[in-house]
């Protein structure tokens, strides 16, 4: 997809629990480099996969509610598999206005990949048993074996890898093992990544997994799918926001996390109060 032109300035809001849905910005900035881009992280409640569907539900529509209001977004990209699956149709119903882009497990483009039609999913808990993935391979994936594995501790070993700081082998080992144990597993040619936290370990998940297995990240099909839907936008838009890179709480160790913001176009990081009112951190 060539680069797309806009006659007016764009803005959109990428909405994750933590530092999953950087890697989604990173595919908008190099698609769309003139694209102004706020980044919103859930950091309070962080992971979410581990967390109760209604409590989330509930969370992710009154948090993304208000920052639009505040921000102003002509667009939202839901840079979260937990929170696409669980909350779209919600976020959609109560801001009616504004088009919001998720993210979804891959099952369609492995289904298109594989040779053996026998497919993995890595995800979180609550991704990978949602009837939503059901209904997904339903649809997309009818006539292929799904073997769908929560790696719960996954999501923090990507956010430690983004700070810098190398997670072993073996546990990475040890995260994923569930895929390739199954009675089916000897055929598992394809597996998609089910958390957008998952980008950051993908040469590892590489380099630890059976030797031809296709690994499928959604980043860039996402990217593409935000470009059309900015072309589509009227260009009647206020002006953008300076790009900022909000947390709901201080991160953990949160001087090596701003000195790996700049590669993704933040310089710093800022707190989203309770009363959703921002502020420098």
């Amino acid at each position: 997809m060539t680069r797309p032109a806009f006659s007016s300035p764009r803005h959109i809001l990428a909405f994750d629990s933590g530092i999953g849905g950087l890697g989604i910005v990173r595919a908008i900035r190099t698609l769309c480099p003139a694209v102004s881009v706020s980044y919103l992280a859930d950091t309070a409640v962080f992971p979410y996969g581990e967390q109760d569907d209604a409590f989330l539900t509930d969370r992710i529509v009154s948090l993304l509610s208000a920052a639009i209001r505040r921000l102003r977004p002509q667009a939202v990209v839901v840079a979260c598999n937990t929170a696409s699956t669980l909350a779209l149709d919600a976020l959609r119903a109560s801001c009616p206005d504004i088009p919001f882009i998720g993210c979804v497990p891959p099952i369609r483009w492995a289904a298109r990949t594989t040779r053996t039609h026998v497919i993995g999913l890595l995800a979180t808990r609550a991704t990978s048993t949602r009837p939503y993935l059901s209904r997904l391979q339903a649809l997309y994936a009818p006539d292929c074996t799904l073997i769908a594995h929560a790696a719960p501790g996954l999501a923090a070993c990507a956010e430690q890898v983004f700070r810098g700081h190398p997670v072993p082998d073996d546990v990475i080992r040890a995260e994923i093992d569930g895929l390739f144990t199954r009675d089916c597993s000897a055929q598992l040619d394809t597996v998609g990544l089910g958390c957008t936290h998952y980008t950051f370990l993908l040469d590892q998940l590489r380099a630890v997994s059976p030797p031809g297995i296709t690994w499928l990240d959604p980043a860039e099909a996402v990217a593409r799918h935000t470009a059309t839907v900015l072309e589509s936008l009227p260009d009647n838009a206020p002006a953008p926001e300076p790009a900022r890179a909000w947390f709901t709480a201080e991160p953990p160790e949160s001087s090596a996390l701003v000195r790996a913001l700049p590669a993704y176009g933040f310089d710093t990081i800022a707190l989203w109060d309770a009363e959703n009112a921002p502020h420098p951190a």
